[in-house]
């Protein structure tokens, strides 16, 4: 059924990705026509794709396109947009842009310019709450900004301390700090890291509470003097300061601390005169303690478990209160229904210190969307996953009566992910929620850390995995060269027949230190496969539509199977798995370019050099600075050995692949 919306007709979304696409899609229910804005990298993106109207607003870099506000009040100008939501990120929490798109005379979908610029400085915020009666953190909050006071003010608080860029948000900007000799360190690359991402690299320290749990409280308010909260997300699963898993509601939550926590977070909107979508952020503690933390003046990533359990569209709220309607509901006509999950599947390499991944996406294969399961994507297969921007393909969010029942259904929706082109955190996020930590719901920003053993890859496959791999390997050579050619020629047949008896194939296959050498024959109804010296087994079974059913050692094994460039992937119900056909004479090639040298893991800007040339270092010894996608990544010795040059100064950019130091190992 459509909801009337009484006053736009077409919005601009000034942003890209899967909350460009989730805005389309409430629009489109709207009746409301969408314009798309893009980069040159975002040309044929897929919100590009899905929008009425797309228009270009510059380069790829988003310094000079998605927060370029003139050129978007541009775009929403020429396309008669009345009004332009900004999503998350980019422009959705800059006062400036609220004010221009006022003076422009076009609706901002969010909250008014002195809210916004109210929290956005965190050190104000804190003492606007404090006025408020909203419970904080102990720590400083001042303007004062030279190292040695801030460190004397972190030795006086007590470490731990967490430094936090007073302008920031999403984890840049933050660090955790243990003890006085290491405070200088880690706010220089604090305040650098700020400074990147937001211009502005004045910071605050707060004491670190030990064991907390991340517990932020949605709020919405209308222009009509009313506010409301949504209930609570539990956000306590990160790295980096950085969400990996949220849930709603936060469990062993108790109706007088949601009631609390309810109460403090609808105050805090009020006092800045909110309106609109917001969220406001608690540090727990487990003595049941909270504490204000910040508050995002925008819709967050997390969102749609909210909306699952409270059966809301958010995006529907921020449109109807940014066109002067009151709020849809009263806070007692708001109650919680079943558990809600939601992972972030991004395109980055969890056994790598979760570095970015680039590249096509050749083979993407996501869970089947019901009732129960959605998937928010900005992606499709054959789409490009950038350096420019963050690496995100998915937001997975499932439903169930309870916590239990929605714990298996993520579970399931993530062994349906099927990625090739681009390393995936999938097989680490399956790892996780599986721990028992997060089964137990014994939830604290620390579970990764604690839970570092069962969140290891596993070295290698187990035995049958080898012998399916290899199956895979020949079916799927098999497929692209029938595909390639002329299907109907008996020329062209791949089944390995030849005159009195099939073809084989010999395949040494690699799975990270290990090797083994497989022989498949291709057999009427299946396949004989021998590894090493081992007797040969009989495998049954057929392939087809990229999957491999077969019966193997007594067990039914039905698993996705891709190949790509010498590597072949099966996507089992405990993970994907990925084989490299081994090339002796190519890998030692590669081994003889690569040798003496450290290479950049992706395009990025040198931060910093950390070691002279002429240095003796120890494996593991940090070596570079590389600040690629808004972040800081440490590149490091990868074994004893001499550091005897940099190919790159400070603030160069480097490519993919490039030759960063001239190392000789030892």
């Amino acid at each position: 059924m459509t909801e009337p919306c009484t006053m736009f007709t077409k919005i601009l979304i000034a942003n890209r990705g899967e909350i460009a696409c989730r805005v389309i899609a409430t629009c489109r229910r709207l009746g409301i026509a969408t314009v798309a804005v893009y980069s040159d990298a975002d040309r044929t993106a897929r919100h590009v794709r899905l929008a009425d109207e797309a228009i270009a607003i510059g380069p790829a870099p988003a310094a000079e396109s998605y927060l370029r506000a003139d050129v978007i009040l541009e775009a929403a100008r020429r396309s008669g947009a009345q009004a332009i939501h900004p999503g998350y990120g980019f422009l959705s929490e800059n006062s400036a842009f609220a004010e221009a798109c006022a003076a422009a005379g076009v609706v901002f979908i969010g909250p008014p310019a002195s809210a916004i610029r109210a929290m956005g400085d965190k050190s104000a915020a804190k003492a606007l709450m404090q006025q408020a009666g909203v419970p904080l953190t102990p720590g400083y909050h001042g303007d004062d900004q030279d190292p040695q006071f801030l460190r004397g003010q972190a030795d006086a608080i007590g470490y731990p301390v967490l430094i936090k860029a007073s302008a920031g948000g999403g984890g840049k900007g933050m660090r955790r700090v243990d003890d006085s000799a290491a405070f200088i360190e880690a706010l220089a690359s604090c305040q650098r890291e700020a400074r990147s991402a937001f211009g502005n690299d004045h910071v605050l320290v707060e004491k670190y509470v030990l064991r907390p749990r991340h517990i932020e409280i949605q709020v919405f308010g209308d222009g009509h003097g009313n506010v409301v909260h949504l209930f609570e997300r539990d956000c306590s699963v990160q790295r980096r300061h950085q969400k990996v898993l949220e849930e709603a509601p936060a469990p062993g939550m108790t109706a007088e601390r949601r009631a609390a926590m309810g109460k403090a977070a609808v105050d805090a909107a009020r006092a800045v005169g909110y309106v609109g979508a917001g969220t406001v952020e608690f540090i727990a503690s487990p003595d049941g303690d909270f504490y204000f933390m910040e508050m995002n003046t925008r819709l967050q990533v997390e969102h749609p478990v909210t909306e699952f359990i409270t059966g809301t569209d958010l995006v529907a709220w921020q449109l109807r209160v940014a066109a002067g309607q009151p709020l849809p509901k009263r806070q007692d006509e708001l109650a919680i229904s079943g558990h809600a999950l939601e992972a972030r599947l991004y395109a980055e390499d969890a056994d790598k210190g979760f570095l970015p991944s680039i590249g096509t996406l050749r083979h993407l294969r996501l869970p089947q969307e019901s009732a129960h399961v959605r998937v928010d994507t900005g992606v499709e297969q054959g789409d490009t996953i950038t350096p420019f921007y963050d690496p995100m393909i998915a937001k997975l969010i499932v439903w169930d009566v309870d916590r239990d029942a929605a714990l298996r259904r993520m579970q399931q929706a993530l062994a349906d992910c099927q990625v090739v082109g681009v390393t995936t955190n999938a097989g680490f996020l399956r790892r996780l929620v599986c721990t028992d930590s997060f089964a137990q719901a014994k939830l604290d920003t620390a579970l990764i850390e604690r839970e570092q053993d069962a969140l290891a890859a596993p070295a290698a496959g187990e035995a049958a995995l080898w012998t399916l791999a290899a199956i895979g390997a020949v079916v799927t050579t098999a497929r692209a060269a029938v595909d390639a050619r002329d299907p109907r020629s008996p020329w062209q047949a791949q089944d390995g027949w030849r005159i009195g008896a099939s073809a084989s194939r010999l395949l040494p296959l690699q799975q990270g230190e290990r090797q083994h050498s497989l022989r498949v024959q291709t057999q009427p109804g299946g396949w004989q496969v021998q590894r090493d010296a081992e007797p040969a087994q009989q495998v049954s079974g057929r392939f087809a539509d990229g999957q491999l059913d077969v019966a193997l050692d007594g067990q039914r094994w039905r698993v996705g199977v891709q190949r790509d460039d010498g590597q072949v992937y099966l996507f089992t119900a405990q993970g994907q798995q990925r084989f490299s056909v081994h090339d002796p004479v190519g890998e030692s090639e590669q081994a003889t370019a690569d040798a003496g040298s450290l290479l950049a893991p992706m395009p990025g800007r040198i931060v910093a050099t950390l070691v002279e040339p002429g240095s003796k270092v120890s494996r593991g010894t940090p070596l570079v600075v590389l600040e690629a996608m808004k972040m800081e990544h440490t590149l490091a010795a990868p074994a004893d050995g001499t550091v005897h040059g940099y190919r790159a100064k400070a603030g160069e950019q480097v490519g993919d692949g490039a030759v960063l130091v001239d190392f000789e190992a030892v």
